[in-house]
């Protein structure tokens, strides 16, 4: 893939948490890293409301991108699942909102590869679901919605090592299926 589009959650930008650790994954094997900014607060990222507003914040982005762009979405950004399922778009959704019917079902029409990672603390993760969705799930044991885990943080820097170890192997998957 030559580009990645970065889609941040809610609360922080593109570039920061585990979304800095996530694109730098791409970006070592040569991708060009497209960090999207949402331009405004939405008012409510929990309604259905919210898949249009990602998507006309987004499809611009891909228009101008043309091939096939991994997209990395966290939380909120994994709104964008119908987009991904519409354009057949590899993804890396990181703690996305499984309890969200139109997302599940989103993922549920997806053809183009996808990996999920979330945590068992995390209150809109669904493991059942997310195993259902693909072969490629990253569950962490305790982890949260920014996946912390409780106790000393070197727990929650070990969960975000998973994380890139996961996209790492993730990557490595489907760029020898393309071969």
């Amino acid at each position: 893939m030559a580009d990645v589009v970065v889609l941040p959650g809610g609360k922080f930008g593109p570039a920061a948490g585990m979304l800095m650790y996530a694109a730098a994954v791409p970006e070592r094997r040569g991708a060009t890293v497209h960090r999207h900014q949402w331009p405004a607060k939405l008012t409510d990222p929990f309604a259905p409301t919210a898949e249009a507003w990602v998507e006309d914040q987004v499809n611009p982005l891909l228009d101008t991108l043309g091939g096939t762009p991994l997209l990395i979405g966290k939380s909120l950004g994994s709104h964008a699942a119908r987009l991904a399922a519409m354009r057949d778009l590899p993804a890396v959704w990181l703690t996305p909102l499984l309890t969200m019917p139109w997302i599940v079902a989103a993922l549920g029409r997806t053809t183009a590869p996808f990996l999920l990672v979330g945590g068992t603390a995390d209150e809109y993760w669904d493991g059942t679901a997310a195993r259902r969705l693909t072969p490629h799930v990253l569950e962490i044991e305790n982890a949260n919605h920014g996946l912390f885990r409780p106790g000393p943080m070197i727990e929650t820097i070990t969960a975000l090592g998973r994380m890139v170890t996961a996209m790492e192997q993730f990557l490595d998957t489907i760029n020898q299926e393309d071969r």
